[in-house]
This record gives structure tokens, C-alpha cells and sequence, in this order.
């Protein structure tokens, strides 16, 4: 697009604040004359009766015992009660008034929700008992949903992203609430394409859209952390955010995205990368779009910012904002950001949606900002709870906000959805469940004595909704239920991720310290122990030692000391291998673990000699397991040896495969040979010290081969695409030496695909291990994560 004005920005947003300001007036009439009131308590009377009426009958039958905490519990729960058909239409028909702007009146909704209910009972009805305590939405989970509807290149991308965009946010701002965001709005885009495409396409066009939606979601989600979250932050300073911003207006006024240009400072990486970012995502939104469509998308991209930059710009001790200066910008972003989401799908308007969605918004942002009074109060930031908390004593013709939101109710039930029964059942039912959650958020004391500051002006409202808020249950919803779930993985994971660095920080160097061979070993003129040492002293993960103890020490309770002999024998035998690896006869590597390889260094001779005797070190050191009784000990020499011998035959058949074109299957078999057995064995050791059971260690084992290959298909890669000097090692070997990989067998995309596939099955197998398989889960999320 061309340097010219697409977007008249003076018109597109008088008007829309035009609008905008004749609605609040209509809400402002009604709270000054109490109109709302008086058929608000009938509807709520009416609604509670209808609820209560309802489940009488499956109270009468029901157990007191409490509800589950978890997600998929919950849900199970509610279909042995009864009550999951009243929960899924309830969920799915907010759904489409919310996100789709839909008419709950009209049959063809009607016919949809239910349709979308039956699916969802379908769905939930197949799941097998052992699914509910599995995690539910991880990585693993949106790789698989990916794989159902066949866009897993797609999920690879967006997870890639997912990666990059936490690791690059700054401690300032909040990468899960980036990350929740990121995902919410995908999952809002991916409804609206659905919708839009309509039933019986074809996996092939089901799959286009779901890529479609998948990326046009990221485009615009990425505007929150890198627009919304970067400008009301204090990372950039004051002429950084003013410069920034005028860059963001630019683009959408003129419809291109200008020039970064210089941007010295601290913040430079984090700007370049944003920009770079936004800019590609706004060019795939402008391209999705058609001609006659592209200014609805800019002009609703531009009242959406414009509105933000008001708010943003507002002082909370500036004590003379109107209410209009308040309320009109919060009406203005609340519409135009779902409006947004119908303009980057389809790029159509209807009067019957922008009419819903337009006067919905502010529902939604006024409940939202009550739920985040008191961080948005700590940070200074303006919204009408705030402003209000801070200036109402002083500024009695200040509206209240709890009261505005019932108005807004009360607009919505009757003025715009003109009473209908369903939409009435929906939106008190969000009102009330909304009041319940924030109960429980603030705790009954901060809760009562919120309530005693917003609703004291609306007494007879106030004491009906606290009342059946208290009596009311089961009023949840299905999107709330999964963002809590949502955020407790994310949070969950995270704690995991901390404490898994944490413990291998805390671990590496004791592994380091004990596995230094003793000088006073060697004889005169003997280089073994020496060339040992430096094989040793690398810059190696530790990868089995790690997870030996890990599960040696957190996962069965064994003493450290008792089992450092298997640490030191695990590590003496990997080492032993990746020197025999190198070896010219072999591989012939130049770099291994960030310096010059063994035989480089000592020649030949020494390095098999070397790799020799470390074999018969590491058989030495489990002869030392003497806190274990004999048989236990035997068993672990006679897996231990018997493992090696495996892995030789697989070093023989990767030598056997040079220059020949293998398959897949034979090389997951080679793959599991050469790199999973050695996974294997550092899990099934310390089980097996620990007299765990058949069915346990086939777990682990389970685990080890997913695992394995998981990780050779990632150094197949980084063989590839890695950087030399962050690998430590050689790239490119495989191609030098004409060895069949996972690469030159399925293809970049294809290896990656695969190594997703193991990384699911592997994650699958971990649910069978009756222990805390926390650090298993992030060591292998870190594997495929790596860049080295």
C-alpha cells in the first residue's frame, strides 16, 4: 500500500465517539431516574426462581460432597450430577452472544448451540477415567488438537512464537498474562472463522482455515503485550513510549508500517524485535483483508488505539475528568476490540452485529476492571472504578461504576436484545457468577466491603444480588473454568520451569566435582587418567547423572551419597561412548563439548584406550552401591552392561546406515539404540534400587524411547539449522559423512513433526509413573526447546 491516507481518523472516530456518547447518555438517564431497577429485581427474581426450580430435582438425589477443583473433574462431575446440558448451553450460548455477536433468539443460533453442545457432551462422554488427572492445557494439548484437524506446522509455529515472545518480554511486564492473551484471542478468531466458513468443509479447507485463524489471532494478540501492555508499562521512557506510539498511529492512518530507524538505549532489542513483529503481523492481517474491507479493519484498529492512548494519557489525581472523558473511551475500546476480531475474519460489518457487539462491550470491561481494582489502583492507572474510588467524595455528579454496569445490564437485556428469555438466563447468569468469583478472588471482608463502597446508592438491587449470590450455585461457565485451568498450568509450569533450572544449577557442578578421577590412579608415564579427565572436564550437560538423581534423590527417596557411585558409573560410560563416537573410524569429529576431540588431543591409540577403561571404571563404580543389598546390585551391573552392549550394536548399525537411505522405522530403531537406552537406563537404575514395580519401570522405559528420539530428532536439526559455536560441536557432520537422519528422511518440517509426535507420547507415558515427574516433563519441554 502506497503512503497515502486510507483512514480518515478524524471522522472514523468522531463518529464512533458520537455513538459512543449517545449511549451513554441513554445509560446515564437511567441510572438518574432508577429506571433500570424496578424490572432488573423482577428479572433476577424470575431468573433465581427458574434456577432454583430447576435443579430442585437433582438437589433432592445429590450428594453434599464438594465440587472438584480441577477442570476435567469438574466437568465430570457436573455429568453425573445432571447438570452438564444446562452448563454447556449456558457456556456455548454466551459464546456465541459474546465473541459472535449472535441473536440467542434466532432459531438458526439456537439450532448451532445445540449442535455445539452435543459435540461437547460427545466429546466429554468418550474421555477415559485415567484422562482427568492428566494436565490439560499444556503443550502437549495444543499440539494434539493440532493434530486432529491436521494444522501441525501451524501449532509448531505458533508454539515457537509462544517461546520467543516469553523469553523476550522484560521482568517489568507479565509473559503469562501475555501468553493467556495470545491464546484467547486464537481461540476467539479460530470461533469466528469457523462460523464464518460454516459445516461440511472438506480437512483439507478445515485445516486452511484453522491455520488462518491460528495466524491472524497471533497477529492481532500480539498487539496486547507489544502495544497495550509495552505502552502502559514504565519499561520505555516517556519520549521512547511518545516516539513508539506515533509509529503505531502512523501505520494506521497511512497503512504501512514506517521505519524503525535508529533506538539507542537499553530498550533497543525488545523495540526492534516488537517492530519487526507487529510489522509482520499487521501486513498478513492487512493482506487477509479485501479491498472494500481493509479500511473497516484500520478505522476499528484505530478508534481501538486511540481510545487506549486517551485512558493511558489520563491522570488519576487530576480530579477534573468528566464522566464522559471517563466512561465514552472505555465504550469505545471495549466495542471496537471485538469488533476488531469480526474485522480481521471477515471484514464485514452487519448492522445486527456491530448494534450487539458495540453495546456489549462495556459489560464485559466493567466487569473486568472491578476484578482488577486494586493492581490497577497500585499502578495509578485511570478506569472508572479507580477514578471514582479517588474522587468521589469531592465529586458527588461522578456516576458510579457498579451502577452503570447494572444499567448496562439492564440496556441489554431489554433495549437490545429486546427481553428475550435466553439472553436474559445468560447475562444475569454471567452477572452473578461474575459477583461469586470476585468473592472469591478478594475473600468475603474485601468483598463485603467493596460492595458497601459501589453499591450503597442501590440498596434493594445490592441486597437481592448478594442474596442469590450466596444461595446460587453451579452458575460457571465454560470459558472461565478453562482460563482458571489455563492459568493454573501456566503458572503450575512455570514454578516447575524455575525450580527445574534451579535444581540442575544446584546439581551440575557436585556431578562436575565427583566425577574428577584421582591422579594418584595413574602410573607413570600413563596418559589414561589425564586424557580421561579432559574428556571429563567439558562443558557437558550431564544429562543422565541429572536425571539419575533427580530421581534417585526426589523421585524415590534415596540417599545422594548412597547412590553417587551409579552417578559416576552412568556418566564414565556416556563419556566413554561419545569418545569412541568421535573417533576418525567413526564419526571423525573435530569439536566435541566446546573443545578439540579426544584423539586430536592424545591421538588415537590413547582415546580408545581411554574409552576402555572408562567402560570398566563405570562397572567398578556400581560394585560401590554397597546401601543396596547384593541381588539388587547384581541385577543393576547385569541391566547396566547389558544396556551398553545394546548401545554398541546400535553405534554398529548407524555405522552399517552410512550411506544408505533408511526408513523411518529403522532409524527410531538406531535413534533409541544410539541416544534413548542411555535416557532409559539413567530412569530405570534408580527405580530399580528402589525395588519399584514391572509396570512402573515399563513406564519409564516408555518414556526413555519417546524421549530418546525426541532428542535425536532435535540434534538432527540443530545439525542443520544450529549455530556451531552454541552447540559445542561440529554441524553438518551427518550430510559430510552422507549419514541417513531424521532431516534427510521426513525433511525439516516432517523431523519436526515427528519429534512433537514423540514428544507427546512421551508426555503420555509420564502419566502411567506413579511419582512427581515434574523435572521429566520440563527436561524434556527444555530439549525440544533448545537452540544448542
Amino acid at each position: 500500500m502506497n503512503e497515502e491516507i486510507v483512514v480518515n481518523t478524524d471522522t472514523c472516530y468522531w463518529l464512533a465517539e458520537e455513538k459512543a456518547a449517545d449511549y451513554f447518555n441513554i445509560l446515564y438517564d437511567q441510572i438518574h431516574q432508577k429506571t433500570h431497577i424496578p424490572p432488573l429485581i423482577t428479572d433476577l427474581k424470575s431468573w433465581s426462581h427458574h434456577r432454583r426450580h430447576r435443579h430442585s430435582l437433582f438437589s433432592l438425589f445429590s450428594s453434599h460432597r464438594k465440587k472438584p477443583e480441577s477442570y476435567n473433574h469438574y466437568v465430570k462431575w457436573l455429568e453425573q450430577k445432571g447438570k452438564l446440558d444446562d452448563y454447556l448451553e449456558r457456556s456455548v450460548s454466551y459464546i456465541y452472544l459474546r465473541d459472535m455477536g449472535k441473536d440467542l433468539s434466532s432459531a438458526g443460533t439456537r439450532i448451532k448451540v445445540r449442535n455445539v453442545v452435543e459435540h461437547l457432551k460427545k466429546q466429554i462422554s468418550q474421555r477415559k477415567e485415567s484422562d482427568l488427572d492428566a494436565e490439560q492445557f499444556n503443550i502437549a494439548w495444543l499440539y494434539r488438537i493440532a493434530q486432529k484437524y491436521q494444522f501441525e506446522s501451524t501449532m509448531i509455529w505458533f508454539i515457537e512464537k509462544l517461546k520467543t515472545i516469553s523469553s523476550v518480554i522484560p521482568e517489568e511486564m507479565d509473559a503469562e498474562k501475555a501468553q493467556l492473551k495470545l491464546i484467547k484471542i486464537i481461540t476467539g478468531v479460530m470461533i469466528n472463522e469457523l462460523e464464518e466458513k460454516g459445516e461440511g468443509m472438506s480437512p483439507e479447507e478445515l485445516s486452511r482455515t484453522l491455520d488462518t485463524a491460528v495466524r491472524l489471532g497471533y497477529a492481532y494478540g500480539l498487539t496486547y503485550p507489544f502495544i497495550d501492555d509495552l505502552l502502559d508499562s514504565k519499561v520505555l521512557s516517556e519520549e521512547e513510549a511518545k516516539r513508539y506510539s506515533e509509529i503505531i498511529r502512523t501505520t494506521l492512518v497511512t497503512g504501512s508500517v514506517p521505519a524503525l530507524g535508529k533506538w539507542q538505549g537499553k530498550n533497543r532489542h525488545l523495540v526492534q524485535f516488537a517492530h519487526s513483529e507487529l510489522k509482520k503481523a499487521f501486513e498478513y492481517i492487512k493482506n487477509h483483508q479485501t479491498e472494500s474491507t481493509k479500511n473497516n479493519f484500520l478505522e476499528q484498529a484505530y478508534v481501538f488505539f486511540q481510545a487506549q492512548e486517551e485512558d493511558r494519557n489520563k491522570d488519576l489525581l487530576n480530579g477534573r475528568y468528566t464522566n464522559e472523558d471517563i466512561f465514552i473511551p472505555v465504550i469505545l475500546k471495549s466495542a471496537s476490540s471485538r469488533l476488531m476480531i469480526h474485522a480481521i475474519t471477515s471484514g464485514e460489518n452487519t448492522e445486527g452485529l456491530d448494534q450487539y457487539t458495540f453495546y456489549y462491550g462495556i459489560y464485559n470491561q466493567l466487569s473486568d476492571d472491578l476484578r482488577d481494582m486494586y493492581s490497577d489502583l497500585k499502578e495509578g492507572t485511570v478506569t472508572p472504578y479507580t477514578y471514582y474510588l479517588k474522587h468521589h467524595k469531592e465529586r458527588p455528579d461522578l456516576i458510579n461504576p457498579f451502577e452503570l454496569y447494572w444499567a448496562v445490564t439492564h440496556n441489554l437485556i431489554h433495549n437490545i436484545y429486546h427481553s428475550d428469555p435466553k439472553t436474559c438466563e445468560v447475562i444475569l447468569g454471567r452477572a452473578i457468577n461474575g459477583l461469586k468469583r470476585l468473592r472469591a478472588q478478594f475473600g468475603t471482608e474485601k468483598y463485603n466491603e467493596l460492595m458497601n463502597r459501589f453499591a450503597s446508592g442501590i440498596p434493594k438491587l445490592n441486597n437481592l444480588v448478594q442474596k442469590i449470590s450466596h444461595k446460587v450455585d453451579d452458575v460457571a461457565f465454560l470459558d472461565k473454568l478453562i482460563r482458571d485451568q489455563l492459568i493454573a498450568d501456566l503458572r503450575n509450569s512455570s514454578r516447575e520451569q524455575e525450580e527445574f533450572f534451579k535444581s540442575i544449577e544446584k546439581i551440575h557442578p557436585r556431578i562436575n566435582q565427583m566425577l574428577t578421577m584421582p591422579e594418584e590412579d595413574a602410573l607413570p608415564q600413563d596418559p589414561i587418567i589425564d586424557a580421561a579427565n579432559y574428556s571429563l572436564s567439558g562443558d557437558g550437560k550431564r544429562l543422565r547423572p541429572i536425571v539419575t538423581w533427580m530421581m534417585g534423590v526426589h523421585g524415590y527417596g534415596l540417599k545422594s551419597s548412597e547412590i553417587e557411585p551409579l552417578i559416576k558409573s552412568l556418566e564414565y560410560m556416556h563419556t566413554a561412548s561419545l569418545i569412541f563416537d568421535d573417533l576418525p573410524s567413526q564419526d571423525n569429529a573435530t569439536t566435541r563439548r566446546g573443545k578439540p576431540t579426544l584423539h586430536q588431543v592424545y591421538r588415537t591409540s590413547i582415546a580408545e584406550l581411554t574409552a576402555l577403561f572408562m567402560t570398566q571404571r563405570a562397572v567398578r563404580e556400581e560394585t560401590k552401591l554397597d546401601a543396596f543389598d547384593a541381588d539388587t546390585v547384581l541385577k543393576v551391573i547385569h541391566y547396566s552392561t547389558k544396556s551398553t552392549e545394546e548401545m554398541c550394536k546400535g553405534q554398529v548399525m548407524d555405522l552399517n546406515a552410512k550411506g544408505k537411505n533408511l526408513t523411518l522405522d529403522e532409524m527410531n530403531t538406531i535413534s533409541f539404540y544410539k541416544t534413548g537406552l542411555g535416557f532409559e537406563v539413567a530412569l530405570v537404575l534408580p527405580a530399580m534400587l528402589a525395588q519399584a514395580g514391572e509396570s512402573e519401570i515399563s513406564a519409564l522405559k516408555k518414556f526413555s524411547r519417546h524421549f530418546g528420539i525426541t532428542f535425536q530428532i532435535k540434534d538432527d536439526l540443530l545439525d542443520v539449522e544450529g549455530d556451531q559455536q552454541r552447540i559445542g560441536k561440529n554441524t553438518g557432520i551427518d550430510a559430510e559423512n552422507n549419514h541417513s537422519n531424521f532431516v534427510s528422511i521426513l525433511g525439516v518440517e516432517g523431523a519436526r513433526k515427528a519429534m512433537w509426535d514423540h514428544y507427546c507420547e512421551a508426555m503420555d507415558a509420564l502419566q502411567e509413573v506413579p511419582r512427581n515427574t515434574a523435572f521429566l516433563k520440563q527436561l524434556l519441554t527444555y530439549f525440544v526447546n533448545r537452540d544448542h
